[in-house]
């Protein structure tokens, strides 16, 4: 059966996103646990695009079915998995990508909702921090997805940001979402 094309955030309420995120079946990775078999010859770039022996995947659907195996081991690694095996898989950075926000409400009313690359949805709160980091090019602000997966925020949603955070009266600068605030100031 064909996944269907993730839609379009700005058309969606923060309601709409939530009920969405809520019917969005995984399976249940964290409860496989078969042999490493090798290496599965895939990597996932920086940028979220997904590849296999050296050339891009370019079936969107397989991507995001792809993702929907992925885990990080304990160790830190990564993996596909299977009930019946288990291959490593380079992130060069992280997993996944977040594309776009959606913001609703002010303050400690706000609701931040992210489009991650792969057509998931994400609403930051407790359950789905965002934290920031410093590097040498500058900060890098990412959104735990699930089970240690994170998404990194690209740079134009990151400034959406920060242009929220440095308009609000906190301090230190930082944005809320659904009662959990995140503080700008990157971690070292």
């Amino acid at each position: 059966m064909p996944m269907e094309p993730p839609p379009d955030l700005a058309s969606l309420s923060l309601a709409d996103i939530a009920r969405l995120a809520g019917t969005q079946r995984l399976p249940p990775v964290d409860q496989w646990h078969p042999t490493h078999c090798g290496n599965s010859d895939m990597r996932i770039a920086r940028d979220g695009t997904w590849f296999h022996q050296g050339s891009p995947i370019g079936r969107q659907e397989m991507v995001r079915l792809f993702s929907t195996i992925l885990r990080r081991e304990p160790a830190g690694g990564y993996v596909l998995v299977t009930p019946v095996e288990k291959l490593d898989i380079v992130v060069e950075d992280a997993p996944f990508v977040a594309v776009e926000m959606k913001a609703e409400g002010d303050g400690r009313d706000a609701k931040l909702a992210f489009r991650l690359k792969t057509g998931d949805l994400v609403t930051a709160g407790p359950d789905h921090p965002l934290r920031f980091v410093q590097l040498d090019d500058g900060p890098h602000p990412y959104l735990h997805v699930r089970g240690g997966l994170e998404a990194l925020v690209v740079r134009s949603v990151y400034y959406e940001i920060a242009e929220r955070a440095l308009s609000g009266e906190d301090d230190p600068a930082g944005v809320w979402s659904n009662g959990a605030f995140f503080a700008l100031e990157p971690v070292a």
